[in-house]
């Protein structure tokens, strides 16, 4: 049995330990989980939700960082 599955991680394949969460990938990518916004599947995932929603084989995720400026 495989320890990993495939998604897609902003177009590009990406392999997640299975069971894996979207607050997981989040913080495997150490990115600031105030400055992100994801999307799973062509839905907006609302940071509440990140620890709930497991990510599934074949999985399309979409991750933008929020980039402040002036």
């Amino acid at each position: 049995m495989s320890t990993e599955v495939e998604i897609r991680l902003n177009g590009e394949r990406y392999q997640v330990p299975v069971g894996s969460t979207v607050s997981d990938l989040v913080r495997r990518l150490k990115l600031a989980e105030d400055r992100v916004a994801v999307e799973l599947d062509r839905r907006i995932v609302r940071r509440p939700e990140w620890p709930a929603v497991t990510l599934q084989p074949g999985a399309a995720v979409e991750i933008v960082q929020v980039v402040g400026g002036g």
